[in-house]
């Protein structure tokens, strides 16, 4: 009787181990980090794109961001749209052999495009950023990887520089990606919207992911709820039909 009751605890705090470590373990990846928005665009052409900077601080502010333009995948133009109380700063670079733009060939590019809060401007806790700018024309490749630096006022930088691995596992501060297609071959419905330009006109996007995320956990937990049920309840059955067979039993010894 002892030894059964001592299963079922068992049994109950493992599965319930099980769940928290379900909700809590799924969730501790998914920090915000700097991403480009929309993230798939066409090869050849010229897109509207805005860096989505998100503030992981509880008590620094962000006051600098800068980004970084691949070095193996050339911007030709690059152009930028003012935010409010910040100063922008495109700093280019020279490339052997010339990119064609507008059928001219240039031999410098933009290399990096930084961003520095003005007094009262910057990041706070809890809230978000986008910085616009406009590219192209776009190189005939798979992706485009924009590194980054994210400064807080505490003097503290985050260095958003990982590459993706393909089939391995998301890196602990991912650079931002954007995917290209082949000219004709439409994107995928994540890259169609147009990225706003200001902080507060994205929220329903954000809302949407975070809500998506919250009902698949909430699913696991009850799914995994429902196992421990079914557990205690066959455990619970098969204690009490044993002293029913022990009672049958005891006239035959």
């Amino acid at each position: 009787m002892i030894r059964q009751r001592r299963t079922v605890g068992t049994a109950a705090a493992l599965a319930l181990g099980a769940v928290v470590t379900a909700v809590f373990g799924f969730a501790a990846p998914a920090s915000a980090h700097v991403t480009i928005n929309p993230d798939v665009a066409e090869q050849g052409g010229y897109g509207r794109f805005a860096f989505r900077v998100p503030n992981e601080s509880d008590e620094a502010s962000t006051t600098k961001v800068e980004v970084f333009l691949p070095e193996d995948a050339a911007i030709g133009s690059v152009s930028t749209t003012p935010v409010p109380g910040w100063t922008v700063v495109v700093e280019k670079r020279t490339v052997d052999p010339p990119v064609l733009v507008h059928g001219a060939e240039i031999s410098e590019v933009v290399a990096k495009v930084s961003w520095t809060a003005g007094a009262g401007t910057a990041i706070g806790p809890g809230t978000f950023q986008e910085f616009p700018v406009l590219l192209g024309p776009l190189p005939e490749t798979d992706q485009m990887v924009f590194k980054a630096l994210q400064t807080y006022s505490d003097g503290a930088v985050v260095r958003w520089i990982d590459e993706p691995e393909p089939g391995g596992e998301d890196p602990a501060t991912p650079a931002a990606v954007l995917t290209l297609t082949a000219a004709g071959v439409a994107p995928s419905p994540t890259g169609a919207a147009e990225a706003p330009a200001a902080a507060d006109d994205s929220t329903g996007g954000d809302s949407g992911d975070g809500l998506a995320v919250g009902l698949g956990v909430a699913g696991l937990v009850a799914g995994l709820g429902g196992l421990v049920l079914g557990g205690l309840a066959f455990a619970r059955g098969r204690r009490e039909r044993d002293p029913v067979q022990g009672d049958q039993a005891a006239p035959a010894s």
